[in-house]
């Protein structure tokens, strides 16, 4: 899946996204954390992410509320069983629209053990057609950032751990060499070899008698 995602980018995002919603068991946080992943990474925009994302989850959905509004019960639990859809699933799903009234589709979304059957429930109940599109993209859109958003802020976090402990590891001098020091302690370019003479030192005369030649006797003439 991530490297489909990495090779696709964007038709993968929205494919994952659409069969998401349509009850295809793909968890939609694994989806939208990569791709936030590979946008922290430079490999397409956030805006894209999301705004791919929520169109793909919202045409998801209403495929789900189709389904579950010209089907109902009987063709779910008759082609559920093909998509993972168990009668707990939707009986959970129910038992969240219970006494919540409408916002309960956006809430929903938001959620990640009921977001895929919510809109099953949604067709159950006739809900029209333009009041889901209208909360189904609110918490869809929601969802999304949300979970875009945790990986943007933890790749951050660990690129800002990995930098401070790699400084932590160097040591007060132990960064990189800078100008004029070259690595492995030699002399630097264009400066003088080491022990060599500096700027603030005399050479030697050339005629300068070496350590030794001092301390032998001169040999007398014989004329003296």
């Amino acid at each position: 899946m991530e490297s489909f995602l990495s090779q696709a980018g964007l038709a993968a995002v929205f494919l994952f996204g659409f069969l998401e919603a349509c009850c295809v068991p793909i968890p939609s946080e694994i989806t939208f954390g990569f791709a936030g992943v590979l946008a922290g990474e430079g490999h397409f925009s956030i805006v894209a992410v999301i705004v791919v994302g929520t169109v793909a989850e919202l045409l998801g959905s209403f495929v789900a509320y189709t389904v579950g509004r010209v089907g109902e019960r009987p063709l779910v639990h008759r082609f559920g069983r093909y998509l993972l859809i168990t009668h707990a699933d939707i009986d959970r799903a129910e038992r969240f629209f219970a006494g919540r009234g409408a916002w309960a589709l956006p809430v929903g979304r938001c959620l990640p053990v009921v977001r895929t059957f919510v809109s099953i429930v949604a067709g159950f109940i006739e809900m029209p057609a333009l009041l889901f599109g209208i909360l189904s993209l609110i918490g869809t859109a929601v969802a999304i950032i949300a979970v875009v958003a945790f990986v943007m802020y933890r790749l951050r976090e660990f690129r800002k751990e990995a930098a401070e402990g790699h400084l932590a590891a160097a040591g007060p001098g132990g960064g990189a060499p800078g100008a004029g020091s070259p690595p492995g302690g030699g002399p630097a370019a264009g400066g003088p070899p080491a022990g060599g003479p500096g700027p603030g030192r005399r050479s030697a005369p050339r005629h300068q008698r070496t350590a030794g030649q001092d301390d032998q006797p001169r040999p007398r003439s014989p004329m003296s």
